[in-house]
């Protein structure tokens, strides 16, 4: 018989692992609501389910009265569009800056020391100088992403790219290769799927700053909702909202793996 410690559920066995917590999250939930709503039917703590569905169906497929948008949608377009500009941006300085750190010893002793103090300053410190220098508009708000997350990602991948073996690089300078060559055909290949990994560690802070931001200053997205509808305690927007969200990280997740995993297999197949 296995040891505990080396069992592997099967496909059957993963999902149903993974789809437990879940259900029983809902359960319990379930069970909450019912309890409070019998004692005080008008109670909006714990809404029930139903009446999210009917919230949501208003948000999703009713125009607003005031401009006429499709609530739900407006205000995920909104968010996906600073989310994907801000961690796109963080992305691509991530890449250029870690590798330059990581293979270059000069540019490392000139910015990774500016770039660790940065990381230590918290965004949302910042936050006010970023709507001062930039305005409410979008810039801040993507801004605050960019600031957020990059040095994260310039640090993870400044390491990984000084864990590329050194006998590799010595190899491709014996056959007459100069820096340009070994960034390009060693270094970046093999930092691309960990550029993929560090993007999705980093996704959940990105949210957060996105949340925050929209909640201070803005007219549309998923945060401002949330807290516009806060001062009429609206759980039952305000809760399908927050799932939406976790949904929508879940799925930009799922679909960078799936990616990572189509393109370089190699990496996954060695961190198994």
């Amino acid at each position: 018989m296995k040891k505990l410690i080396n069992r592997q559920p099967g496909t059957v066995g993963r999902w149903a692992y993974g789809l437990l917590p879940f259900v029983l999250i809902a359960i319990v939930y379930t069970m909450a609501s019912g309890a409070r709503l019998a004692d005080n039917p008008n109670d909006k703590l714990l809404p029930a389910a139903a009446t999210m569905v009917d919230s949501m169906t208003r948000m999703a497929f009713e125009p607003s009265r005031r401009t006429g948008d499709l609530l739900l949608w407006a205000d995920t377009l909104a968010s996906l569009e600073r989310l994907g500009i801000g961690v796109g941006l963080a992305a691509l300085t991530g890449l250029i800056v870690g590798i330059a750190n990581g293979t270059i010893p000069l540019v490392r002793a000139g910015l990774s020391p500016v770039i660790t103090g940065i990381s230590l300053v918290p965004p949302m410190a910042i936050l006010p100088i970023l709507f001062i220098a930039f305005g409410l508009e979008q810039l801040a708000k993507i801004m605050l992403i960019f600031i957020g997350i990059t040095p994260f990602l310039i640090r993870d991948l400044q390491q990984r790219t000084m864990e590329i073996p050194e006998e590799q690089i010595i190899k491709m300078q014996t056959l007459g290769a100069n820096t340009w060559q070994i960034i390009l055909r060693l270094v970046l290949p093999q930092i691309m799927p960990r550029l993929i990994s560090a993007v999705r560690l980093s996704l959940g802070s990105a949210w957060l700053f996105l949340i925050a931001a929209e909640a201070i200053a803005a007219t549309e997205g998923l945060g401002y909702r949330i807290f516009l509808v806060r001062r009429y305690l609206s759980m039952d927007v305000i809760l399908p909202y927050v799932l939406w969200i976790t949904l929508l990280a879940f799925l930009i997740d799922f679909a960078l793996n799936r990616y990572s995993r189509w393109r370089y297999p190699w990496f996954h197949d060695r961190n198994q």
